[in-house]
């Protein structure tokens, strides 16, 4: 086969002789030998096909222009003479280039005055192209093609071939120069001029350009369409640049990620449900103190106040003691019936008010303190629906709060002859740096504590304690109080040092009789710091020294610096879950709309109102949130799911969601936007029907 395809017999060279003659005149075709060996033998033979190669155009219906157009305009006339030729023939002759035509002038038609027309310039993007208007090339690289074009009905005027080739020179060539580039004209908008061929362009400059441009909108985080952004008005961050900004889109909301310091290193696949919302033992915690703020006792026998309801005991014992204030004194929980709020009331029994001042003074004095390691005291007022008359302080109420006397100081319940746990030493420091706050505090505003017992300072978290009964004295004591500030300032110092030794040292403070005992074995289970601040603080000044509660601190800086650290660090934490919590409120909202609208009847004279229209698409939602099935029927409940749609439908999002019936008859692809758009205008139609009535209803 291959001799076959490759042979070079008789055969196969008699099929490229000159193709045979018809029935038709070919003197004007140029014979295909000649165009591919250069000559003919057939020539002499009979051939009847043209063989001479400087054949001379003429035709009587078309006249002759031989130019050199340019690309764009060889486009133009390439569609013109592609749509009025013939189709494709085999025997049509072949293309020859116009060099080899002859160089001698021919006449034309064109008339004297276009050979001084002047070179096509460009006018702007809006003039419109003439086909006719072309710049001749010269140039001894240049090929001159010669067209044939069909005589239009105008007639146009033709660039005269040159008839001299000159040598191309690049440095004759002029620089492109932008012409009737006008920004000031364009419109306010920044749209070109049609008219003028005007556009914004970006060689001009930039403080002209900036004034077209349009003016971004105040963006809304709540908007269900956001097309009006670029608004003029209301425009709420100034432009910084000459360029516009990118198109303006909403933040994806629905992507929420806790920020915070991390406590725990947990794989992806580590991740369990709880991880979405807060710990279990913070929520535990929490859910305690709520459940005990609104705990109540029916049948108490306690009696309603003036302003104060619902009141419940927090003592846990039955003893009157009147050894701090001199009056027995109890603790209530109430509420406030003002401001719903639940306040601690101290009720002192017995005490009978001889002095308003007492309460309007004392009250004035200590409504300004306000800090983290003392309970705010917030009135004082007196009462006789106990049946006696009663002095009752109002305090802000911690639930589940104990004193520092029953959390360390007494035996666990059930085990009167178990000693009670050691305080450890970093524990002491945190309350010394805590009640070392509070003094510095009440000691600047010319105050004193006056009440630094175990029994008055309470424990509302772990490590975390408050002064719980601050004024009380200064109300009780107002007339016979025979003290100076000065000396009531250095009670409190001494008080503060024996209440840390008696924590250490595990005994109340009324038998607390040695207290150089007390001292010497602090040093067997403490550090020599710690047993030197407290002999520093008991111990009395020196003749000629005072001792203030900012000298004490300086001592102690460096603890107190620690126990900063660790308050940071637990700070850092609940602002870590709180970060985590703080869109949960999306879902009640976005919820409780949807309810509202799924699996709603009849509404009016409107029958199967929630299936009716684009309202059938929430009730397909719905099932592929959370009617979604595995492959064998069991039920779907992933939660990163629901929460995702959920997140993405209260965002508004352009993600496109595909919905299914049941039956698989029906299938929408609609996007989250689309979602939300649909649940806003059913319930506000809700909205407005429960204002108005529904039509057709019986209202």
């Amino acid at each position: 086969m291959a001799a076959t395809r490759y042979s070079t017999s008789n055969e196969i060279r008699r099929q490229v002789a000159s193709p045979r003659a018809k029935n038709r005149e070919n003197k004007d075709t140029l014979c295909r030998n000649v165009l591919i060996y250069g000559h003919c033998r057939y020539e002499d033979q009979g051939c009847t096909f043209n063989h001479d190669q400087n054949p001379k155009i003429s035709s009587p219906q078309a006249d002759q222009y031989v130019a050199t157009p340019s690309k764009r305009q060889e486009g133009h006339i390439t569609n013109h003479l592609s749509s009025t030729k013939k189709p494709f023939n085999v025997e049509s002759p072949a293309f020859t280039p116009s060099g080899q035509l002859s160089t001698a002038p021919k006449k034309t038609s064109l008339p004297s005055q276009a050979a001084s027309a002047a070179p096509f310039t460009p006018r702007g993007v809006g003039s419109e192209w003439n086909p006719w208007a072309y710049a001749p090339i010269s140039g001894s690289d240049c090929v001159t093609v010669a067209l044939v074009i069909s005589q239009p009905q105008t007639v146009a005027p033709s660039i005269p071939q040159a008839t001299e080739a000159s040598v191309f020179n690049p440095a004759a060539i002029r620089e492109f120069t932008p012409q009737n580039y006008d920004i000031n004209n364009a419109t306010a908008k920044g749209v070109a001029h049609e008219a003028t061929g005007l556009y914004a362009d970006p060689f001009t400059t930039m403080n002209s350009l900036g004034t077209t441009l349009p003016a971004a909108g105040q963006y809304n985080m709540y908007a269900g369409d956001h097309t009006g952004l670029a608004a003029p008005t209301g425009q709420y961050y100034p432009q910084h640049g000459a360029f516009a900004p990118g198109p303006l889109q909403p933040a994806i909301y629905h992507l929420y990620q806790p920020f915070g310091p991390y406590r725990q290193d947990l794989q992806p696949w580590q991740r369990a449900t709880y991880d979405f919302f807060i710990s279990p033992n913070l929520r535990e915690e929490l859910q305690k103190k709520s459940f005990a703020t609104l705990q109540v006792m029916p049948n108490s026998g306690l009696p309603q106040l003036e302003r104060w309801h619902s009141l419940f005991p927090l003592d846990t014992h039955n003893r009157k003691n009147a050894s701090t204030f001199g009056y027995p004194s109890w603790v209530y929980k109430a509420q406030n019936s003002r401001t719903g709020r639940h306040y601690a009331l101290r009720r002192l029994e017995g005490y009978r008010l001889t002095n308003e001042k007492a309460i309007l003074s004392v009250m004035k004095e200590w409504k300004k303190i306000k800090n983290a390691s003392i309970v705010t005291v917030h009135e004082a007022f007196t009462t006789r629906e106990f049946g006696d008359s009663s002095l009752i302080f109002a305090f802000d109420y911690h639930p589940l709060s104990k004193t520092l006397q029953e959390h360390h100081l007494q035996p666990p319940h059930g085990n009167r002859y178990r000693t009670p746990t050691p305080v450890p030493e970093n524990v002491l420091w945190g309350y010394i740096c805590q009640l070392a706050n509070a003094l510095k505090t009440i000691h600047a505003n010319k105050l004193a504590a006056r009440c630094l017992e175990p029994s008055k300072i309470i424990l509302t978290e772990t490590n975390r304690i408050r002064l719980s009964a601050c004024s009380i004295l200064d109300v009780v004591q107002f007339e016979s109080n025979t003290k100076s500030l000065v000396e009531l300032q250095q009670e409190d110092l001494v008080k503060f040092g024996r209440l840390i030794l008696s924590l250490a040292t595990l005994t109340p403070p009324a038998h607390l009789n040695n207290v150089s005992a007390a001292l010497d074995s602090m040093g067997n289970k403490y550090s020599a710091n710690l047993r030197d601040a407290v002999a520093w603080l008991i111990a009395p000044p020196n003749p000629g020294e005072f001792k203030s509660i900012e000298s004490f601190i300086s001592g102690i800086a460096t603890h107190m610096a620690t126990y900063v650290d660790l308050a940071l660090q637990d700070n850092d934490d609940k602002l870590f879950h709180l970060a985590r919590e703080v869109e949960n409120g999306r879902y009640v909202r976005i919820l409780t709309k949807l309810m509202a609208i799924f699996d709603r009847g009849d509404l009016g004279v409107m029958q199967n109102w929630s299936e009716t229209g684009d309202r059938y698409q929430l009730k397909l939602f719905r099932d592929y949130v959370f009617h979604r099935v595995e492959a064998d029927g069991k039920p779907n409940l992933d939660l990163g799911h629901m929460l995702t749609c959920l997140n993405k439908l209260d965002a508004g999002v352009d993600e496109m969601v595909l919905l299914t019936s049941p039956d698989n008859d029906t299938v929408f692809i609609v996007s989250y936007r689309e979602l939300k758009q649909t649940a806003d205008r059913a319930f506000n139609e809700l909205v407005k029907l429960s204002k108005t009535g529904a039509p057709g209803a019986n209202n």
